[in-house]
């Protein structure tokens, strides 16, 4: 099956992004000089803040794309969905890391997350339902 190098290639470009996202949570706790919490430091809050953010929302993707690929979905489909989710997260995470950087990044990349993530989740329930009227 086509469909699993697919998910392992995004899903291992989302650990990198993640990765990315625990050494800047990391460098700024070190120049916020805080182990544990925020500190009440607005730049440890905003790197945290955009950490948790991808933790929240990369899982529940990957789920879903192992059920599309299992379940058969073209290998197009799920390159479409998968890079559009991978940009967006490298654009949201991007957002969250620099201080100067401008809203677009955190729209744009919420924008394309959140689109892969609903499409992802309307065609599995699509497809469960024929499934379970038809099956």
């Amino acid at each position: 099956m086509m469909q699993w190098p697919v998910v392992g290639l995004y899903a291992a470009l989302n650990v990198l992004i993640l990765f990315w996202l625990t050494i800047a949570t990391g460098a700024a706790r070190r120049q916020a000089k805080v182990l544990v919490g925020d500190g009440g430091d607005p730049r440890l809050i905003k790197v945290m803040r955009g950490h948790a953010n991808a933790i929240e929302n990369i899982p529940m993707m990957f789920v879903m794309m192992i059920l599309a690929a299992g379940m058969g979905t073209p290998t197009y489909v799920l390159h479409a969905l998968g890079l559009a989710f991978t940009v967006g997260r490298f654009l949201h995470a991007m957002h969250f890391i620099k201080d100067d950087s401008p809203r677009w990044q955190r729209s744009a990349g919420f924008s394309l997350g959140f689109l892969a993530m609903a499409l992802l989740a309307l065609g599995l329930l699509g497809h469960a339902a024929w499934s379970l009227l038809h099956g």
